[in-house]
């Protein structure tokens, strides 16, 4: 299993992956192959390489990617022509029965390519199982990936829930703090009105008959 990097691509790191991936598809081989490939030699992902791969190398590559593609075509073209040629020639080797030496001599050089047959059989049995294998940890990966998408959405709605109530105590904090000024505010000016009525009220003192006298 590849180190998870965490470093930015280095153009070093890009043109392997280029090269790489485009000899797959010369090829014809799959993306996926090719990722997991360049994961293994610059330590990432393959899930890394190819969201690489799709969102930015790809971009630089489209004539290269188109001109490997006509290569592997034409591979695939050449393939369709000789093999059944080769398909011909074994049925003939099964189904015949020849005596003469030359024929004996044509059985022996035909059985090497009923051999080729059966090693690219068990070939692509290899791949078709290196293909599942790819297929299942990039399943499993995205699996990972949902999971900590769901976990971060979670996280999300509460850090938003604790949002709202947090604007909701401060509105209301802020409502009360306003309405303490305003109590605060007519408190005052209620103090200096009774404070000047009560300098303005006339003030009297009792004389020695009993009378009462103004003061000024």
């Amino acid at each position: 299993m590849p180190a998870v990097r965490q470093d930015a691509w280095s153009e070093e790191d890009d043109l392997i992956l280029a090269e790489v991936t485009l000899r797959h598809i010369r090829e014809g081989g799959t993306q996926l192959a090719a990722f997991e490939e360049v994961g293994e030699k610059i330590g990432r992902t393959a899930a890394a390489c190819g969201f690489r791969w799709n969102s930015s190398v790809r971009k630089k590559y489209e004539t290269a990617i188109q001109i490997a593609k006509a290569q592997r075509q034409k591979r695939n073209q050449l393939k369709k022509q000789t093999q059944p040629e080769k398909v011909v020639h074994i049925a003939n080797l099964l189904f015949e029965e020849k005596d003469s030496k030359e024929n004996h001599d044509v059985v022996s050089e035909e059985s090497l390519s009923v051999d080729a047959v059966i090693r690219f059989l068990r070939q692509w049995k290899t791949t078709y199982q290196e293909m599942n294998r790819q297929i299942k940890l990039l399943e499993k990966e995205l699996k990972e990936k949902e999971s900590e998408l769901e976990k971060l959405k979670k996280e999300k709605d509460q850090l938003g829930k604790e949002i709202n109530h947090v604007q909701t105590d401060y509105r209301t904090i802020n409502d009360d703090y306003r309405a303490l000024i305003q109590i605060m505010d007519r408190a005052r000016k209620m103090a200096l009105l009774v404070e000047d009525e009560t300098e303005q009220r006339p003030k009297f003192k009792m004389d020695a008959n009993g009378n009462l006298e103004r003061i000024e």
